[in-house]
């Protein structure tokens, strides 16, 4: 199997219905045709061990596999190898451009585009696609494709960017893999011998000078060695300041980074500038762990000075006017995030980056956490005057995401009241069945008529539990119920207090369900939906700008096909969803994105937007329920498949 054929493979096994060619031409993108020329050729093979390929007519391909025996000896021995054919043969995108970054930072001359696409085997007008991908991303790194007549493109830009870059594209530091010696990148820089003295010599002066590094930050330190040594070697060295120098000179750091660098020089055979040790110092500045699980308040006043204090307490209240989650005197959040804070101002300090493998998992599973992150690096940008890039949000995020989580732990039943027209049996009936079959979860504080509704306090009150319409603007949600309480009923508020599905259904309108467009952009989907939202005077004119400044903060294409735009403060006067699918994916910034949610959240709003957060992030991680989404060519279809779920 090639890698379109695995591509499609996983695709008809993760999902039980029927899969159009559309469908899968989208996800590879290749057209229909080639994905009809593939599924034969994938079929045929198949037919030899254990499965084949159903065509369905006028529904598309289904995968079945009649000698699991056979089968599953295939998924062996193709994908438990290891990923040399996807690097020697890039056919996705993705990888494509993954392959181009990595070409052009390990050379140390020019490379033609010509020659890169032969080396492909694909068209010059795919390679030049592809290279704006590589432009935006490398633009991230402060670096830029110098371009020569007759010569053709080379990297530029700082050697401390370019090494990062190296080290993020280079080299496989998943957290799977703690000592990444084995990595056979970093063999092809030095011998193995070498690699695993000098992954001695670090954890040997970590120990005996008392700093407590974490896994990845050991990881990052080691690579920067291995790629400082192969750079050196080829005659570029990192440069700073006298006075950056001299004030790193004076950290306990910088005698840190001399004692290990000495020892490397004796297994390499060769001599580091003064700058390549202050540049490891800042590794170890900008890296260091406290623990404060065992710190007296004595002590962690001596680690945090006023300043860091002041930020932190800034960054809650900030936290706490936008998002209203109640976290701002949660004590161990505010020790956590105070000592986090002071080595990232240090990376900030001497512009080093700083890298996330837990990124897309943290936006995708702590949605919320993530958000109140944007928020918190706002407030340190303006502290440290340097734009913070979404992996350091992501670290933020999760010591927000860990108070969310806290709080869980203590947090009391939700509160409600019972309203009920048909008197004081019937209130009486509902609220016993509900607390039978609810239980701890809910605690019922009171029943009332209707006409007493105006007369009660909701001082406490989550949200309301009743048996009629009621249409008048109350300051919590409402979730209306029969009399005699069905189960289906009881399935509502169970789900209500479990952030299930029923608590999104009610942002979703159908005057903002637009399925099967053709657009090509980004941009194009975000100007008509902010139109579609202004015409109806739910937005004014500054809406599409918040929204634009949000994505310039962190994109928000989740995977899976999926894009949640939103403001990066609440903008409108009710809490509601935009939707717009696709005809076929754009790509929106990294990822492509065929489902497009645009996500207002009221003012001031006391709804539970955990719970929305919640609710979306199980749906984004559904490849099955999207594809049903997407498919969707009506509103009714649409709220189908999500009632469904």
């Amino acid at each position: 199997m090639n890698f379109r054929h695995k591509q499609i493979l996983r695709e008809l096994m993760s999902l039980e219905e029927t899969l159009t060619s559309t469908y899968l031409a989208n996800i590879v993108q290749v057209t229909s045709r080639t994905i009809r020329e593939d599924i034969k050729a994938l079929d045929t093979f198949l037919q030899t061990n254990g499965a084949e390929i159903k065509s369905i007519r006028g529904k598309g391909y289904q995968l079945n596999v009649y000698d699991d025996q056979a089968f599953r000896q295939l998924l062996n021995q193709e994908f438990q190898k290891d990923s040399s054919f996807e690097q020697a043969s890039p056919s996705s995108p993705e990888d494509r451009v993954n392959y181009l970054i990595k070409r052009l930072l390990l050379s140390n001359g020019y490379l033609k585009l010509d020659g890169l696409a032969d080396e492909m085997y694909i068209s010059k007008s795919t390679i030049q696609n592809d290279m704006k991908q590589v432009k935006n991303i490398l633009k991230k790194y402060d670096i830029c494709l110098e371009k020569r007549p007759n010569y053709g493109l080379k990297v530029k830009g700082s050697e401390v960017k370019v090494r990062f870059a190296m080290s993020e594209y280079i080299f496989d530091r998943s957290l799977n893999s703690v000592n990444p010696v084995i990595n056979e990148q970093l063999s092809a820089l030095m011998d193995k011998k070498q690699l695993n003295q000098i992954w001695s010599i670090i954890l040997e002066q970590i120990k005996q000078n008392s700093l407590t590094l974490s896994d990845i930050a050991i990881n990052n330190l080691f690579v920067h060695i291995a790629i400082g040594y192969n750079r050196i070697m080829n005659g570029y060295h990192v440069s700073l300041y006298k006075k950056e120098l001299k004030d790193i000179e004076d950290q306990k750091e910088y005698r840190v980074a001399e004692k290990i660098v000495d020892q490397v020089e004796e297994v390499l055979a060769i001599k580091f500038p003064k700058t390549e040790i202050a540049y490891i110092a800042i590794h170890l500045l900008g890296t260091k762990m406290i623990e404060q699980t065992n710190m007296s308040e004595e002590q962690i006043e001596e680690v945090i000075d006023d300043g860091i204090y002041q930020l932190t307490f800034a960054i809650m209240e900030k936290i706490e006017d936008k998002l209203n989650l109640k976290l701002k005197h949660d004590h161990e959040l505010i020790i956590g995030m105070a000592l986090h804070l002071k080595p990232a101002i240090n990376r900030y300090r001497y512009g080093m980056n700083v890298r996330n493998p837990m990124l897309e998992d943290i936006k995708a599973n702590y949605p919320l956490a993530f958000e109140a992150g944007i928020i918190a690096g706002l407030v340190l940008e303006e502290s440290v005057g340097a734009a913070i890039d979404e992996n350091e949000i992501g670290y933020l995020a999760l010591h927000i995401g860990a108070a969310i989580e806290r709080n869980k732990l203590h947090a009391r039943p939700k509160r409600c009241l019972i309203v009920c027209a048909s008197g004081q049996g019937s209130a009486q009936l509902l609220k016993y069945r509900i607390q039978a079959k609810i239980g701890e979860k809910l605690q019922v504080v009171d029943t009332t008529e209707y006409y007493k509704l105006s007369q009660k306090s909701f001082n406490g009150i989550d949200f309301i539990i009743s048996s009629i319409p009621i249409t008048i603007h109350l300051p919590v949600p409402v979730i209306e119920v029969n009399t005699i309480l069905s189960e289906r009923d009881l399935d509502k508020i169970e789900n209500f207090l479990n952030g299930n599905t029923n608590g999104l259904l009610d942002y979703i309108r159908e005057d903002l369900f637009f399925p099967k467009h053709n657009f090509s952009s980004k941009e194009e989907v975000l100007k008509f939906l902010a139109q579609q939202l202004k015409n109806k005077g739910l937005v004014d004119d500054n809406f599409l700008k918040a929204v634009y400044e949000r994505e310039e903060l962190a994109p928000t294409d989740f995977g899976n096909l999926v894009a949640i735009p939103h403001p990066i403060t609440p903008q409108t006067t009710t809490t509601l969803l935009a939707i717009c699918t696709l005809d076929k994916p754009i790509i929106w910034k990294n990822k492509r994105v065929q489902f497009v949610c645009l996500l207002c959240v009221k003012k001031e709003s006391s709804e539970d937007l955990q719970m929305m957060y919640k609710v979306l992030g199980e749906i984004i991680e559904d490849s099955s329920l999207i594809h049903q989404l997407v498919k969707s060519e009506s509103y009714s279809m649409f709220m189908k498949h999500l009632l469904r779920y």
